[in-house]
């Protein structure tokens, strides 16, 4: 008769690394991006030194459209 197969595989070893991330991993990005986001958003805030006339126009145009 042959040996006995095992059937269940083995876990894998863990090797001591926590893959849990800490809350502030995912609140900041978050953050970050909200942050750009809104600058995008609302250009009057970004108070640019310089702008082109071209894109203060397409984000002030984007502003009114999404304002309706």
């Amino acid at each position: 008769m042959s040996a006995p197969t095992h059937t269940r595989p083995h876990p894998a070893p863990r090797a001591g690394v926590d893959s849990r991330l800490p809350w502030w991993a995912l609140a900041l990005p978050t953050l970050a991006f909200v942050a750009l986001l809104t600058l995008i958003l609302n250009p009057s805030d970004a108070h640019a030194a310089t702008g082109d006339p071209a894109i203060t126009h397409l984000f002030e145009r984007m502003q009114q459209l999404t304002a309706r």
